[in-house]
């Protein structure tokens, strides 16, 4: 398992302060976006190079660690 705090960080400069992945300004949520319109990691790293597998799994890791913390009533 990827430890995603290894590539995502908030800085409240950077997007304004949005989870993006370190040394970039690409947030999670841009790249949770394009994965859930159908893109494939593949074709996100393509786009953007600077990116890696394992950046973007990370931001998977991101929502799923997110969403387990949410309490649904």
């Amino acid at each position: 398992m990827i430890n995603y705090k290894e590539y995502i960080s908030v800085d409240s400069s950077i997007r304004f302060g949005r989870p993006c992945i370190k040394g970039t300004r690409i947030s999670v949520y841009d790249v949770l976006g394009w994965l859930a319109n159908g893109q494939t990691a593949e074709q996100i790293i393509s786009e953007y190079p600077q990116l890696t597998k394992e950046q973007i799994q990370a931001c998977l890791y991101y929502a799923s660690d997110k969403e387990r913390m949410i309490r649904v009533t």
